[in-house]
C-alpha cells in the first residue's frame, strides 16, 4: 500500500484526520452474518507465495453450523492440504460440508475421527463452550489442532490445563483462528510496532459490535445471552495480536440490556448485560479500553486504533516519527497467499490464518495466534466479565508466558 505522505504525519498532527475514520455505520440484510462480507484487503501482489514443501497435510474439519466455519478459511484449496474427513453431529449439515469441501469421508463425531491415526491435523468450528476441551482432545491424540475463537469459554481450569498440555508437547501446532490478526489494520500496526516506529503502546482500542435483537442460531443454545466479555477476542485482538502483549488487570462495567434474552433468568449465565465495556492495564504498563455489545443497531464492525510513544495509527490512517516517511520504511501491505487460496471475510484474515496453520506444521515454526497468545486474548474477557458483575471492581489477570 503506497500510503501518501499526508496519510502519515509527523507527531500528532495526524489525529484531525484520524478522527473520521474512527469507525463505520453498517447495516446487514439479516442473512448476511456479520463479519463475512468484508473482503477487502490490501495485497502486495509482488510478494509471491513460495511453495517450500510437497508434502500434504492430511486434516480433518470439523462443524458446520451458522456460520459453516471449518469451510471458510481455505484449507480445502491449500496445495499442502488434503482434507481427509469431515465430521458435524448432525448428519445433514455433515452432508453439506462433505459437498463443500469434496470429501467424501465422514465421521459422526470428533471423537470418532480421533480414531484414525491417518489424520494429523484437525480444525474445530465447533460451539465456543466445547473449544476448550476438545483441542485437549485432539491434542492428546497427538494431532495438531486449530480452533475457532474463544480459546477458552468460561472456565479457567480448562485453559490451564490445554495451556500445560501445549506445552508439554511442543511437536504439535496448537492456533488459534483470531480474525483480528489478519485485518489491514491490524496487520498494519503489528508491522509498525515490531518496526519500533510506536515505541510502546500508551493507548489502545479495539471495538467489536454485532447487533442480534433475536437469538442466533446455536448448539444446545450457547448464544443465548451470551456475555459480551466471554467473547472478546475481535476487540482484544487489536493489542494483543498487534503487540504480542497481553493484559495484567481489568476494570469493567457493563449495561443492562432491554432484550428478553439478557435477562438473568433467561439464559444459562444469568447474565444481564447486552454491552460490556472493559478497561486493561497492559504488560507494557499502558492502557487499553475494549468494547464488546450486542445492542447497537444499525452499527456493527470490528475496529481499532492505537497510540505509542512515538506514533500512533487511527483505521486507515497512522501518524509516525518525523525522522521520514514510514511508509518507505515500513509495508503494510500483506504478502500473497498460494493460488486458489482467497483471503476472505472478516477483512480478509481466513486465508491468512489458514495458511498461517499449514506453514506451522510444514515449518515447525510458532503459529502467529499461539497458546500464549490465544489465552491472552480470551482469559482477559472472562475476568472483565467477573469485574462487570462487581460494577467495576478491579481484577488481576493471569498470565499467559
Amino acid at each position: 500500500m503506497e500510503l501518501s505522505r499526508r496519510a502519515f504525519l509527523a507527531g500528532t498532527a495526524g489525529a484531525g484526520l484520524a478522527a473520521v475514520a474512527m469507525g463505520k455505520n453498517q447495516t446487514l440484510a439479516e442473512d448476511v452474518i456479520a463479519g463475512f462480507d468484508e473482503t477487502k484487503t490490501d495485497i502486495d501482489a509482488s510478494r509471491k507465495w513460495v511453495k517450500f514443501s510437497d508434502r500434504k497435510i492430511r486434516m480433518g474439519l470439523v462443524g458446520f453450523g451458522l456460520c459453516q466455519f471449518s469451510a471458510q478459511f481455505g484449507l480445502q484449496h491449500h496445495p499442502n492440504v488434503e482434507i481427509a474427513g469431515v465430521s458435524d453431529l448432525i448428519p445433514e449439515r455433515c452432508d453439506a460440508l462433505s459437498k463443500e469441501v469434496r470429501c467424501e469421508k465422514k465421521f459422526p463425531s470428533l471423537e470418532e475421527m480421533l480414531k484414525d491415526d491417518s489424520i494429523e491435523a484437525i480444525f474445530l468450528a465447533t460451539d465456543a463452550p466445547s473449544h476448550c476441551r476438545q483441542c485437549i482432545d485432539v491434542l492428546k491424540r497427538g494431532k495438531h489442532v486449530a480452533t475457532a475463537v474463544p480459546a477458552m469459554y468460561g472456565n479457567l481450569d480448562d485453559a490451564m490445563e490445554l495451556y500445560e498440555l501445549v506445552k508439554s508437547r511442543p511437536e504439535l501446532v496448537y492456533t488459534m483462528f483470531e480474525t483480528t490478526a489478519y485485518r489491514d489494520s491490524c496487520y498494519a500496526m503489528r508491522q509498525l510496532y515490531n518496526a519500533g516506529e510506536f515505541g510502546k503502546m500508551v493507548y489502545t482500542e479495539g471495538e467489536y459490535y454485532h447487533y442480534f435483537a433475536t437469538p442466533l442460531e446455536s448448539f444446545r443454545g450457547w448464544r443465548i445471552g451470551l456475555p459480551p466479555q466471554f467473547y472478546p477476542t475481535h476487540s482484544n485482538g487489536f493489542y494483543c495480536c498487534a503487540t504480542g502483549g497481553s493484559f495484567t488487570e481489568v476494570t469493567c462495567l457493563g449495561m443492562k440490556s432491554v432484550n428478553e434474552q439478557f435477562k438473568p433468568e433467561n439464559n444459562r449465565y444469568k447474565n444481564p448485560f447486552g454491552t460490556e465495556i472493559a478497561l486493561f492495564r497492559t504488560s507494557e504498563g499502558g492502557m487499553a479500553r475494549m468494547a464488546v455489545s450486542w445492542d447497537t443497531p444499525h452499527f456493527g464492525g470490528e475496529m481499532g486504533r492505537c497510540r505509542g510513544q512515538f506514533g500512533s495509527y487511527y483505521d486507515a490512517f497512522a501518524s509516525g516519527r518525523d525522522d521520514g516517511d514510514v511508509s518507505k520504511r515500513v509495508n503494510l501491505q500483506k504478502p500473497a497467499l498460494p493460488e486458489g487460496v482467497d483471503a476472505g471475510g472478516h477483512g480478509g484474515s481466513h486465508g491468512y490464518l489458514g495458511n498461517d496453520f499449514v506453514e506451522a506444521i510444514l515449518g515447525k515454526k510458532k503459529p502467529l495466534v499461539d497458546i500464549r497468545m490465544a489465552l491472552n486474548l480470551s482469559v482477559s474477557g472472562y475476568f472483565a466479565h467477573m469485574s462487570a458483575l462487581k460494577d467495576g471492581e478491579t481484577m488481576k489477570i493471569p498470565q499467559f508466558a
